[in-house]
């Protein structure tokens, strides 16, 4: 039934048998840097490669400071305490994400509110956002934004760019100004991407990245916290290193900290995927291009380009089936065939852990994850 579209993938990823979602390319340094922080000794979260991928990603994303930690997630968790946000506050996110974002939430005891996702972003609607905030909270007389229904403080929102496009982010920024509600954006899978000459993850007070193996540039798992905010990063820095306090000998502790901090070894190989960044970005581009105009003449089956996508740096591509019975269908012949395809994230109200979460309507989220099919993505150049 896809016949075409199967021999079309396989085609443009060099009639490879399995053609896998997203696998890295080592192409570059990786193994001369590996094995230089191997001699060094200093394979874990000390040493000269972690300062190095600390630079080169403030110099990528135009950020002040940036903190490097061991995964996604955990920059996520950091994020949400440089927030303030704490036991039984609520922070505003969206249903349509990777579970990590809302685990983020719950790690800190929080509550998410879901709101739903704009179809021309796959991001948080801010349309949905102004109205819920209008309707469903208040002012106190600390200038917090409260919760009508739960009586409990809205400290954070978290929007994230979903598959490396940015969401509505200048409007979402100025919506929670008006609340008093801190933005941090999860740009997890935005590395490379801009909107209006700002790197995605830079546009709010903080931002956070991934460096997971599924992502353009990876050390095997790590993550970082982006800002200008020297406070923040001060902060961010200490508490990932496990609060410890400089001592030549002593082990002294001023606070409850986190073992977050990215070993060495994984930041070797993520300054020489970064040294690839530019020529990563160009081959994922003319990859979404080329899907752009192959799916112009298909009629069951639509390319997803999106409200940013002159921006985006394309991390992962998506079609649209006309249905879920199709897309099952679609993810069934594709998968058979060898080509990799994925489902969407289930969105985190449909999930037991999450279905009792506050929510707005989830028409657009829904309809989304029913008809939404991630397809192969990765770079093509020879590994």
């Amino acid at each position: 039934m896809h016949s075409n579209i199967i021999r079309f993938i396989r085609d443009l990823y060099n009639g490879r048998g399995i053609v896998p979602l997203h696998s890295p390319v080592f192409i570059g340094n990786e193994k001369k840097y590996l094995n230089e922080c191997i001699d060094s000794t200093f394979v874990s979260s000390v040493g000269s490669f972690v300062n190095k991928f600390e630079e080169m990603i403030s110099q990528i994303t135009g950020s002040t400071y940036a903190i490097a930690t061991v995964n996604g997630t955990a920059a996520l968790h950091m994020a949400l305490m440089l927030a303030d946000v704490w036991q039984d506050d609520e922070v505003i996110t969206q249903s349509l994400t990777f579970v990590a974002t809302t685990n983020a939430i719950k790690y800190q005891k929080a509550h998410p509110v879901f709101i739903d996702c704009s179809p021309q972003t796959l991001g948080l609607c801010p349309i949905t956002l102004q109205a819920f905030l209008e309707k469903n909270t208040y002012q106190n007389t600390q200038n917090q934004c409260v919760n009508k229904s739960t009586n409990r403080i809205i400290k954070a929102c978290l929007p994230m760019h979903t598959l490396g496009h940015s969401t509505d982010i200048f409007q979402i920024i100025e919506i929670c100004k008006q609340y008093n509600i801190l933005v941090i954006e999860d740009a997890a899978e935005a590395l490379g991407s801009f909107l209006n000459n700002r790197h995605l993850g830079t546009i709010a007070d903080i931002g956070i990245l991934s460096f997971n193996g599924n992502k353009i540039a990876t050390s095997g798992g790590g993550g970082a916290i982006i800002t200008n905010d020297p406070v923040l990063a001060k902060k961010a820095k200490h508490l990932t290193t496990t609060a410890k306090l400089n001592h030549d000998w002593e082990y002294e502790h001023d606070a409850i900290g986190y073992n977050y901090r990215l070993p060495n070894l994984n930041a070797a190989l993520a300054v020489a995927q970064l040294e690839q960044l530019t020529l990563f970005l160009e081959n994922k581009r003319n990859i979404a291009y080329q899907y752009k105009n192959f799916f112009k003449n298909n009629n069951d089956v639509h390319f997803w380009e999106g409200k940013y996508f002159e921006s985006s740096n394309h991390w992962l591509n998506a079609v649209i089936l006309s249905n879920k019975k199709e897309k099952d269908n679609f993810l069934a012949e594709t998968n058979r065939a060898g080509i990799i395809t994925r489902s969407l994230w289930k969105p985190m109200h449909h999930l037991p852990i999450y279905q009792h979460c506050e929510k707005t309507d989830m028409t657009n989220t829904d309809n989304i994850y029913n008809t939404f099919v991630n397809i192969p993505s990765g770079v093509t150049l020879d590994k």
